[in-house]
C-alpha cells in the first residue's frame, strides 16, 4: 500500500496543477490569443478525436490492466502484449485508409461552413491515434505499478504545451492557423515519450503468436469497445454539436463555461487515485464492511469538499465572465451551474463506479454507458434544435443524463450489494451547500473599476474577497456540524 499512496500523492498534486494551469489557458490565453472562432475550432478537433480514440484503441488500455497480471510466464505476457500493440494499429491503418470518404459526410452533417475545418480534419485523426497509443501504453506502465509518468504526462503536459504554444502566437512565433498543427505534434510527442518509458519498464519479445486466451480477450476488449464509445458520446457529442448551428465561437464560449463547470471535480480526479486500489482490494477480500465504510467516507467527503468549490465556482462565475475579453462569453452561468450541478451530484456518489466496476457486476457498465449515451444524444437534439434552448438546453440535457443514470447506479449497488453510501449527514451537508450558494450567490464588495495595464482588476478582487470569506465560513461550519469525521480528525492532528 506505501507504493499507492506514494503514487496517489504525487498524483494528486500533478493534478492540481493541470487544473490550474489548464484554467489560465481556458480563462484568459485561449481568449486573449487565439480569439473564440480557432479556439472553437480547437475544441472541435479534440473533441472529434475524442468521439474516434475508442474505435482505435479497441478497450486495449483497460484489457492490459485486467488480464497482464493473470500470465503467470514471460513468454505468454510477451505474446500478449505483442497482440495489443498490433490490434489497434490495423485499426488505425483502415480508419485512415478511408478518411477521405467517409469525412466530408461527416462534417456535412456537423459544420455549418466547413471551409475552416476543412484543412484540419486530417488532425482529428492524427490526435486520435496518439491519444489511443497514449492511454495503452500508459497502462503498460501502470501494470508495473509506475503510475506517476504517465499521469505527468496525461494531465500537464498538454496543458504545459497549450500554454507555450499559445504565448508562441501572441508573440508572433505561430500563427493561430498553424496552432493545431503544432498542437498535433506534441501529442505526437507525447506518445512516444510514454511508449519509451513503457518499454523501458517492461521490453517484451515481439511475437506474431496469440496468448492462448486471445478470444477472451477479444470479447473483453469489444466489451470496453462499446462501453468506451458510448462514455466518449456522452462526454463531447455536444461540443461537437455546436458548429453545426452556431459557429466556431459559441462552441469556445460553451467550451469555457463547461471547463469551469467541470472544475469542481478536481478533488475527485485526485480522490480517486486512492480510493480505486482500495476499491479493488476491498472487494478482492471480499471485504463487505471496509467496502461499505469507504463508500459511506468517499460519498461524504466528495460531497464536502465538492461542495466548497462548487460554491466558489458559482458565486464568482459572474465576475469571472467580466475578466473575459470578448462579450460572448458572459451569459454562460446556467451552463456552469448546470454541468457543475450535475459533477456535484456524481462526486456525492462516491466510490459507486468503482464498486460496480470491479465487482462481478461489471457488465452492467455496458447498457448503462449505452443509455446514457442515446438518452443525451436525444435530449441534445431536443432541447437544441426542436426547442431552441441554445447551449442551456444541452448544459440541461447533461445534467438529467447524469444526474438520472446516476441515481439509477446508486440503486443498483444497494439492490445487489445492499450499499448505501447516503446519511443524514448527506442532507445536512446539502443543506449547507444550498445556503451558502444562496447566500453568496448576490453578494459583492462594489468596488470601482480598477485598471492595470487596461485590465479591469476589480472583478479579480472581488473574486478573491468573496472566495476567502466562503472559505472561511463554510470550513468553519462543516467542522462545528461534524459532517465529516475525517475532516475533524484532520483538524485535531494539525490545529
Amino acid at each position: 500500500m506505501g507504493i499507492i499512496f506514494k503514487q496517489s500523492l504525487k498524483n494528486t498534486v500533478i493534478i492540481y496543477l493541470g487544473f490550474l494551469i489548464g484554467g489560465i489557458n481556458t480563462i484568459f490565453l485561449y481568449a486573449r490569443f487565439l480569439k473564440e472562432d480557432y479556439y472553437g475550432l480547437v475544441t472541435f478537433v479534440l473533441s472529434s478525436s475524442n468521439l474516434i480514440m475508442p474505435l482505435i484503441v479497441l478497450g486495449m488500455h483497460n484489457t492490459i490492466i485486467k488480464y497482464f497480471t493473470s500470465y503467470s510466464t514471460k513468454d505468454e505476457k510477451d505474446k500478449f502484449l505483442s497482440s495489443i500493440m498490433f490490434l489497434p494499429l490495423i485499426i488505425a491503418l483502415l480508419i485512415g485508409y478511408f478518411w477521405d470518404i467517409f469525412h466530408h459526410g461527416i462534417l456535412s452533417a456537423t459544420i455549418k461552413d466547413n471551409r475552416i475545418i476543412e484543412n484540419y480534419t486530417i488532425y482529428i485523426y492524427i490526435v486520435a491515434v496518439s491519444c489511443a497509443y497514449f492511454e495503452m501504453f500508459y497502462s503498460w506502465a501502470k501494470v508495473q505499478l509506475q503510475s506517476v509518468f504517465g499521469n505527468l504526462l496525461k494531465e500537464l503536459y498538454n496543458r504545459v504545451a497549450v500554454m507555450v504554444l499559445l504565448f508562441a502566437v501572441y508573440f508572433d512565433l505561430l500563427s493561430k492557423e498553424n496552432f493545431i498543427v503544432y498542437l498535433s505534434y506534441a501529442y505526437i510527442f507525447r506518445v512516444i515519450l510514454m511508449m519509451l518509458y513503457a518499454f523501458k519498464l517492461y521490453r517484451p519479445k515481439i511475437t506474431l503468436s496469440l496468448p492462448h486466451n486471445y478470444i477472451e480477450v477479444l470479447k473483453y476488449s469489444a466489451y470496453i469497445l462499446l462501453a468506451g464509445s458510448a462514455s466518449a458520446i456522452v462526454l463531447d457529442i455536444d461540443k461537437v454539436m455546436i458548429p453545426g448551428k452556431e459557429g466556431f465561437a459559441k462552441a469556445a464560449y460553451y467550451s469555457v463555461a463547461v471547463f469551469i463547470g467541470s472544475f469542481i471535480e478536481a478533488p475527485s480526479r485526485a480522490m480517486t487515485q486512492i480510493i480505486q486500489p482500495l476499491t479493488s482490494k476491498s472487494i478482492n477480500d471480499n471485504n463487505g464492511k471496509e467496502l461499505l465504510s469507504l463508500y459511506k467516507k468517499s460519498s461524504i467527503n466528495l460531497l464536502v469538499i465538492g461542495g466548497l468549490f462548487f460554491v466558489l465556482v458559482n458565486t464568482n462565475v459572474t465576475d469571472l465572465f467580466k475578466v473575459m475579453p470578448e462579450k460572448g462569453y458572459a451569459g454562460g452561468e446556467l451552463v456552469v451551474l448546470m454541468i457543475s450541478l450535475a459533477k456535484l451530484l456524481n462526486m456525492s456518489l462516491g466510490n459507486n463506479t468503482a464498486i460496480i466496476n470491479n465487482s462481478k457486476f461489471y457488465k452492467i457498465a455496458l447498457p448503462v454507458s449505452f443509455g446514457m449515451a442515446f438518452t443525451v444524444f436525444y435530449l441534445n437534439n431536443y432541447f437544441y434544435y426542436d426547442l431552441n434552448f441554445g447551449t442551456n438546453g444541452l448544459a440541461l440535457a447533461t445534467f438529467l443524463v447524469v444526474s438520472f443514470f446516476g441515481f439509477l447506479k446508486l440503486w443498483f449497488v444497494n439492490a445487489k450489494l445492499k450499499m448505501f453510501p447516503f446519511t443524514m449527514k448527506t442532507l445536512t451537508a446539502f443543506l449547507v451547500i444550498i445556503c451558502f450558494y444562496i447566500l453568496f450567490k448576490n453578494i459583492n464588495f462594489n468596488l470601482a473599476e480598477f485598471y492595470v495595464y487596461n485590465f479591469n482588476i476589480a472583478p479579480v478582487l472581488n473574486i478573491i474577497g468573496k472566495s476567502i470569506l466562503i472559505i472561511i465560513l463554510y470550513t468553519f461550519i462543516v467542522l462545528r456540524l461534524k459532517i465529516s469525521d475525517q475532516l475533524n480528525d484532520l483538524q485535531k492532528r494539525f490545529i
